[in-house]
């Protein structure tokens, strides 16, 4: 289907309102920096991409009356809907979605706070300080997660909650794949290095997909997501993981 006529979002309507949020921050004086964060900011960006812009204010108690500043036009002039702020460290993010499902985030943080979490980051005017790079997590953390979560779903398939179970074993099965994606130095966040994994993960990644909400179907995609979990500690620590017995009961017949 032709993306255009279907009424998605093009690029060039990206680039208007892009420059509408620039000219709504130049005329805002506690605006006294801005930046392209995200895929747009390096190149990396498609025809699909989000719209991602984030600014330096002063005075610095005002960051909240700013964004809803920035916001009040997009609502307007473009049909945003506002989808939810999230605060983080200093800086609070709001999330938009614009007419032709066009997601605009939009970030304000104290201006002697402003500056990059990571390598995604371009100046489009003012200064910024240096920070603290936002960490990639831990391989001990997301085994752990990962462990939980195929705990949670054994016991919910147990309940006979079937709904709840396929949750768990979803969320398992997308902590091993971040696992090895942090083995590979591929972003291990919101799923961005799942599709260049090595084909044979992504293989074995599928047999964990939950095919019907019934038990046995159930147990078969948690022993998978076990078996896959173990699989990438292993490879990482170079030894059995610690926690391998107690997974290993997860995929054994209970009895009463």
């Amino acid at each position: 289907m032709n993306s255009q006529r279907a009424g998605v979002f093009t690029i060039d309507e990206r680039n208007r309102i892009r420059d509408r949020i620039l000219e709504i921050a130049n005329s805002d004086e506690r605006i006294v920096a801005g930046a392209v964060v995200g895929s747009l900011a390096t190149g990396e960006g498609d025809r699909w991409s989000d719209l991602d812009l984030t600014f330096g204010v002063i005075p610095e108690n005002q960051t909240l009356d700013v964004l809803d500043r920035l916001t009040t036009p997009l609502v307007t002039e473009f049909g945003a809907v506002h989808l939810f702020d999230l605060p983080h460290r200093a800086s609070i993010f709001r999330v938009l979605l614009l007419r032709g499902c066009l997601q605009v985030d939009l970030s304000v943080t104290p201006a002697s706070k402003f500056g990059p979490n990571g390598p995604k980051f371009r100046m489009l005017f003012g200064s910024y300080t240096e920070n603290p790079p936002i960490l990639s997590p831990r391989a001990g953390e997301l085994i752990g997660y990962a462990a939980h979560h195929a705990a949670r779903a054994r016991f919910c398939i147990e309940r006979g909650r079937f709904w709840q179970a396929e949750y768990w074993i979803s969320g398992a099965r997308d902590y091993s794949l971040s696992l090895a994606c942090l083995q590979r130095d591929l972003s291990p966040h919101y799923g961005r290095g799942f599709d260049q994994l090595p084909a044979d993960i992504q293989t074995r990644a599928k047999d964990a997909l939950v095919r019907s909400l019934d038990r046995g179907e159930l147990l078969r995609a948690l022993a998978s997501v076990v078996y896959e979990l173990l699989n990438q500690a292993c490879h990482l620590t170079g030894y059995p993981a610690d926690i391998e017995a107690h997974l290993r009961l997860l995929t054994t017949p209970w009895s009463e």
